[in-house]
C-alpha cells in the first residue's frame, strides 16, 4: 500500500488532543481587534475543537495527524 501525501497547509493549521479531538484556532484573530472587547480577544487566544461534520473532510487532507 503507497503512503499518502500530508497537506502541508492542513497539517499546519489543525493539531490533534490526546483524546484525538482535531482542534483549530478562531478566524479573525490576525486584525481589526482594537475595536472588539477584552472578553471577545482573549476568546480568540485557544483552540476550538473542529466540528464533527468536517472531520472527515480534515482527515483526508492529513492522515497521519
Amino acid at each position: 500500500m503507497p503512503k499518502l501525501k500530508t497537506n502541508k497547509t492542513a497539517a499546519r493549521r489543525f493539531s490533534v488532543t490526546g483524546t484525538g479531538q482535531i482542534m483549530h484556532s478562531r478566524v479573525g484573530k490576525s486584525h481589526l481587534r482594537r475595536k472588539k472587547p477584552a472578553r471577545v480577544k482573549r476568546q480568540y487566544d485557544g483552540k476550538v475543537a473542529l466540528h464533527p461534520t468536517n472531520k472527515g473532510r480534515i482527515s483526508k487532507l492529513v492522515p497521519y495527524l
